[in-house]
């Protein structure tokens, strides 16, 4: 092994090809080109192979990383593929979209001695990815059927994670969606350029096979109960993730676009279907002066999304600096190489309308350390300004909906209140997962707590089984 691995001394780090920015900008398609199996190789080889391995403790699914990395290097990629696919129910997903750089590679112990991280998440990608092409991945197939039934309420990536999981037990599980497609925001909040949705499509389709139903165009609530649910299965999950916008609480933000509803647009084009708000300029950046409020990931999906619509410029207003920024920073290295400008220390006051629009601003400086750790904005007195946009969108965030009607706990900021070890609530036989409980996140939390709540969903459906039978 140490003729094979260790080789960050001689080796540097080299990421995928990159599409160059006035080329990638022009178009919807994943910006990196796919490792060749020696680079693939090579790269993989640089791990120290750690006594403790801290890319495995930063992933969210304690991903296997050093071992699966070492048999990339040795050529065993089948192998190396079974044992990432292990613990991850989507790999072809998080290689893509997981912020590696704040999680494994950030932890990446030859990242921290200034040789410049393992890339993980590209080898990841490159895993899979051959794994589809040749075939090596295992259809959904449980050893033996059960009886009971699961209910799963959102086919987004924890109720995705939450049905293989369920489903490779043998249990009959359906998925109801509102969306017509599977995939919740893999497939209308990601852009393609990060995410293309053959990726997501296949995932959904070894579901399908697999004997997983899903119920789309299904708004739980309106089209069907959650009382209804709750009595047509033995178990139900909450996976909804958190779809209502922060609101901007400045003058005039009628005139805002949602940051969601651009990016649902953008990708619904992308997928061949009519948009007529698309078509008629309202969620369209092309030939327009874009103004995205936020600093977040998805505030990097929409000032990418505008430059590739052809915005006439586009401009991203955040209220804190760049070292505070929440969102990627390889997002934002990726947006400033395509055209986007940046304006750091700046907050809306208000949004004017009308024949010159605009967002009118004030200068902020960096205070004192809140509870979070992070530098508190302050506003800088008589340091108002204004930046001209005729697309204004915020990207501020996003909260759960109201689920009143569901007779389920929820905290005060509308999330539902589960246990954070089993996933139960209150209600016997209801779970929740994913962003509906912890708030706005990464789509990885996503899939390790879908992944999580469904072995302890099964855990109590077994126990009541066991309690009925004495």
């Amino acid at each position: 092994m140490a003729e094979r691995m260790q080789k960050f001394v001689f080796i540097g780090q080299a990421m995928p090809e990159k599409r160059p920015a006035e080329q990638r900008s022009g178009d919807f398609h994943e910006i990196y080109a796919d490792f060749i199996a020696e680079k693939a190789a090579q790269q993989a080889a640089r791990c120290a192979q750690c006594g403790v391995p801290f890319c495995q403790t930063h992933c969210p699914l304690q991903n296997n990383i050093p071992d699966w990395l070492r048999l990339t290097a040795e050529g065993r990629l089948r192998e190396a593929y079974e044992l990432s696919a292990a613990t991850n129910p989507m790999p072809e997903v998080c290689g893509r979209i997981c912020p590696q750089d704040r999680l494994c590679e950030g932890a990446c112990v030859i990242e921290q001695s200034r040789h410049g991280a393992v890339t993980i998440g590209a080898v990841e990608k490159y895993l899979t990815d051959t794994a589809w092409r040749e075939g090596w991945v295992a259809p959904l197939a449980p050893r033996a059927e059960r009886s009971e039934s699961v209910g799963i309420v959102g086919a987004g990536p924890a109720g995705l994670a939450a049905a293989e999981r369920m489903r490779q037990r043998g249990y009959q599980v359906t998925v109801y969606d509102r969306h017509d497609r599977i995939g919740g925001l893999l497939i209308y909040g990601i852009p393609n350029f990060k995410l293309e949705k053959d990726v997501v499509q296949k995932r959904a389709k070894r579901l399908i096979d697999g004997g997983v139903k899903f119920q789309l165009n299904c708004n739980v609530g309106e089209t069907i109960t959650f009382a209804d649910l709750r009595a047509k299965h033995e178990a139900v999950l909450i996976a909804t993730g958190v779809y209502k916008p922060k609101p901007l609480n400045a003058p005039n933000d009628r005139a805002v676009v949602k940051a969601l509803d651009f990016l649902i647009a953008a990708n619904r084009v992308g997928l061949g279907d009519d948009v007529p708000e698309f078509e008629s300029g309202v969620l369209n950046a092309k030939d327009r002066r874009v103004v995205v409020i936020g600093g977040g990931d998805t505030a990097m999906d929409c000032v990418r999304t505008a430059r590739r619509q052809g915005a006439k410029s586009v401009t991203c207003l955040y209220r804190r600096d760049r070292a505070n920024m929440p969102g990627s920073q390889r997002e934002v290295a990726h947006a400033e190489e395509e055209g986007v400008a940046f304006d750091w220390l700046a907050a809306p006051k208000s949004v004017r309308a009308g024949k010159s629009p605009a967002v009118k601003a004030v200068r902020m400086h960096l205070g004192q350390p809140d509870e979070s750790g992070r530098q508190t904005p302050r506003e800088i007195p008589e340091s108002g300004y204004e930046v001209p946009g005729d697309l204004i969108i915020a990207a501020l965030g996003f909260d759960a909906e109201d689920m009143s009607d569901w007779n389920v706990p929820v905290t005060r900021w509308g999330a539902v209140k589960a246990d954070p070890v089993t996933f139960s609530t209150d209600v016997p036989g209801v779970y929740a997962a994913g962003d509906v409980v912890r708030g706005a996140s990464l789509v990885v939390w996503a899939i390790r707590e879908g992944r999580d709540a469904a072995d302890a969903m099964h855990e109590w459906i077994q126990t009541q089984a066991r309690v009925a039978a004495q």
